[in-house]
């Protein structure tokens, strides 16, 4: 190897491997600190594409639970206030057959028949406060039903039906204004009392399976996004303990590069000796 005092190949040599090493030092710090192996799109440009994608669709499956979990929410108060209205309409139905005795007094018949209005009233006041977030499902006012998102892409929905739970309405066909003083107004509401038991029961019942749907899909949907979540974590996050290590390894070759670089910038100092004076 040639010597030379303007040009010192050795010590360039020397530099650029400590450069390379501590190039990668510093990418390796980069990993450790943010625990990701790609946390910008120079660092993978294809992984980062893919991993910013799904990160949109994790947060897209968050407002889908957001809306699923007001839908349980709903659901919840709609079937507690329907199973109030049946438990409700059994009290009424006990009255109404009392009612149909011919041998109650007067003074009796007139009792049951407060108690009978007592309880109509209960079953309007229980279907009106039967609201949540502004959304009542058994007053009649959501013909339409109510929907929920229920994909990521907003493709798909869940809906839950409206019901009408009123006095005078197709469920409850008891009107608001009945009576049952008389035999006769008693027998007449003991058939449509007992058809609106009926009728009750079946569309609590509907609302329970359309509740049961939404806790499900909302168990999936939660179980998705935590696969979307270690599936991202996959592509981008870093091994700490395999950067660990090689951060170990790289300290030393940086000081074994810098004790290389200096050594080879003595290189041109041995030429002194060649002139020195005998």
């Amino acid at each position: 190897m040639t010597l030379s005092v303007n040009s010192n190949s050795a010590a360039m040599a020397a530099l650029a491997a400590l450069n390379r090493t501590t190039d990668d030092l510093a990418a390796t710090n980069a990993r450790i600190s943010s625990g990701k192996k790609v946390d910008a799109s120079k660092d993978n440009a294809s992984i980062y594409a893919v991993a910013q994608s799904q990160r949109a669709d994790i947060q897209a499956l968050s407002a889908v639970t957001d809306g699923l979990n007001r839908a349980q929410s709903i659901s919840d108060v709609g079937i507690s206030a329907g199973q109030s209205v049946s438990d409700l309409l059994n009290t009424l139905k006990t009255k109404v057959l009392t009612a149909t005795d011919t041998s109650i007094d007067p003074t009796a018949r007139a009792a049951l028949n407060t108690d009978f209005q007592s309880l109509l009233q209960r079953i309007t006041q229980t279907v009106q406060s039967a609201s949540f977030d502004g959304s009542n499902l058994l007053d009649g006012s959501l013909t339409g039903g109510l929907g929920f998102m229920a994909s990521a892409d907003a493709s798909s929905s869940i809906t839950l039906t409206g019901l009408n739970l009123s006095l005078g309405g197709s469920t409850v066909t008891i009107p608001a204004n009945a009576d049952i003083s008389t035999v006769t107004n008693a027998m007449q509401m003991l058939t449509l009392v007992s058809n609106s038991i009926t009728n009750v029961n079946s569309a609590v019942a509907n609302l329970g399976a359309q509740s049961d749907q939404i806790t499900a899909h909302n168990s999936f949907v939660s179980k998705l996004s935590d696969s979307l979540t270690v599936g991202v974590g996959n592509l981008v996050d870093a091994d700490t303990a395999a950067e660990s290590a090689r951060l170990t390894a790289l300290q030393v070759q940086q000081q074994l590069g810098a004790q290389s670089l200096s050594i080879a910038n003595q290189g041109p100092s041995v030429l002194l000796s060649l002139f020195k004076s005998q």
